[in-house]
């Protein structure tokens, strides 16, 4: 760790490739994908924070994933993309907390990650709704979800609670509307929806 002072927080959203309820989630990430391969994409949208003297407020990146078998067992395949607007600096600080060099959330699962596919630059459209979310990432990545209601009060998501996800170990249950994700040799496209789905705020430091 080279020592820098860095903290972000935000709001963070996700779809991957298993189906509702992912397995991975309630296993400790040791059971296998509903398809066998997962495909995944966390979308962070940075509302303050900064890396040493690096303002990074208002900066979103996606860390695009693709793990064959359980992703307990590693072996990942991860690249970033970040928004476009993101000057060099930003994106090097960005970079740096996703490696796991600067520790954080990142440095508990960086172990798990076997090829590094590089960063990308797109114009990151993140839309927000009371229960759900749509996301574009130039041609890179489109993808959405809806929250699943509760049944005592429609208008909140079920939640799931104490997981061991980076983001935030309380996570709101979607269901996804649709995922396309075409980057780092990563070819996933569902128009179908029905897939599984997270979102929740994040708070990340060292």
């Amino acid at each position: 760790m080279s020592g820098t002072d860095w903290h972000i927080r935000g709001d963070y959203f996700e779809t991957c490739s298993c189906d509702y309820l992912c397995p991975c989630i309630f296993t400790n990430m040791e059971a296998m994908p509903t398809d066998g391969t997962c495909e995944v994409a966390i979308v962070l949208d940075i509302a303050e924070g900064h890396y040493g003297d690096t303002r990074l407020d208002g900066v979103a990146f996606v860390s695009a994933a693709m793990v064959e078998g359980p992703m307990a067992n590693g072996n990942w395949t991860l690249g970033l993309i970040i928004d476009e607007g993101a000057s060099d600096t930003q994106v090097d600080a960005i970079g740096r907390i996703c490696s796991g060099e600067e520790g954080g959330p990142m440095a508990l699962m960086a172990p798990l990650v076997g090829t590094f596919a590089g960063i990308a630059r797109a114009p990151i459209r993140i839309e927000r709704r009371p229960m759900g979310f749509s996301i574009t990432a130039g041609d890179l990545l489109s993808h959405g979800a809806e929250g699943v209601p509760s049944r005592p009060d429609p208008s909140e998501t079920i939640m799931i609670d104490n997981t061991g996800h980076p983001a935030n170990k309380r996570l709101h249950l979607a269901r996804g509307t649709h995922s396309h994700l075409n980057v780092f040799g990563i070819e996933w496209n569902d128009a179908a929806g029905g897939h599984n789905g997270h979102y929740a705020p994040f708070d990340w430091r060292p």
